[in-house]
């Protein structure tokens, strides 16, 4: 195998399961934090922790002159595009080795579609002020990648779970709750898939838009009732949507609806480790990891 090196912008959750899965010796993976606290969680997972705020330092520029894969997972802002904003010229005239990019971005931009089964084709429609921030920042990827002739992958994720991270997490610290909207789906993925897919289209320099996403849409409160089947708990009531009280961004989830098919990522040749929410919890609560992780942001 060719040595590689990857930078990821933004080396949160995501990043350090990438990072764990690629151990071999002829790949380099530098992230970046915005906090030196987080530093030593990044070295554990298998990553060289570098320092970002918005301005690109000297030792980021050394790292990117020698990378040959750059994934973005930082959230765009007003502003736009902070990597972008920070380091677009070097990637323009100071990355000799680029070979591919990768955009993490979200479904989101789809917006609502009724539940109507949506691919990657779709309008994109986003609802939310963060989710046309999402759409401006993956078309802002696409021309640099045109402008330098590399291949620019875009990566639209659903509801990220995993260990430390899921359902089972959430109800045995008691934050589950069994929110009901009729007929309201949502997608989610699996960690070990986003790193999976992100493997595979770096493999082979593939370019596009590729959803990733498992293969079973489903009600939010029919996940929570399935992990309580697991853990052999009683599943929290079901709750109205319309008197549960929610903050402005988790009610704003609940206002797009549609159901994310995922035959471009597959048509690239990647199969899905856990294409559906039952053989993911399923496989957490046989593994005993289920508790591992970062759990701050839980499976929807």
């Amino acid at each position: 195998m060719s040595e590689k090196q990857f930078f990821i912008f933004g080396a949160g959750y995501s990043g350090k399961v990438f990072a764990r899965a690629n151990t071999d010796s002829a790949t380099t993976i530098f992230g970046t934090t915005r906090s030196p606290e987080k530093f030593e969680a990044l070295r554990q997972a298998g990553v060289e922790p570098v320092r970002f705020d918005g301005a690109l330092t000297p030792e980021i520029g050394d790292a990117l002159k020698t990378t040959t894969h750059l994934i973005i997972s930082v959230a765009p802002e007003e502003a736009g595009d902070p990597v972008l904003n920070a380091a677009r010229a070097a990637v323009v005239a100071d990355m000799p080795a680029l070979e591919w990019i990768a955009y993490l971005s979200t479904v989101g931009v789809y917006g609502d579609h009724g539940g109507a089964w949506v691919d990657e084709t779709a309008e994109c429609r986003p609802v939310s002020k963060r989710s046309v921030m999402r759409v401006a920042a993956e078309q802002d990827w696409l021309r640099l990648g045109q402008d330098i002739d590399r291949p620019v992958a875009i990566l639209r994720l659903s509801g990220i779970y995993g260990p430390g991270r899921n359902a089972l997490v959430n109800l045995e610290n008691g934050t589950a709750r069994r929110l009901v909207k009729p007929d309201q789906v949502f997608n989610r993925i699996h960690c070990d898939d986003i790193a999976g897919a992100l493997r595979h289209l770096a493999a082979n320099n593939s370019g596009g838009i590729f959803n990733v996403t498992d293969d079973l849409p489903a009600p939010p409160q029919d996940v929570v009732a399935y992990a309580a089947s697991l853990m052999g708990a009683t599943p929290p009531p079901e709750i109205p949507f319309e008197t549960a009280q929610l903050s402005p961004m988790a009610r704003s989830f609940y206002g797009e609806n549609k159901r994310v098919a995922n035959a471009a990522i597959k048509a690239a040749g990647y199969r899905f480790r856990f294409p559906d929410y039952r053989r993911a919890l399923d496989h957490l609560w046989a593994d005993g990891n289920w508790r591992d992780g970062d759990p701050r942001s839980p499976m929807r």
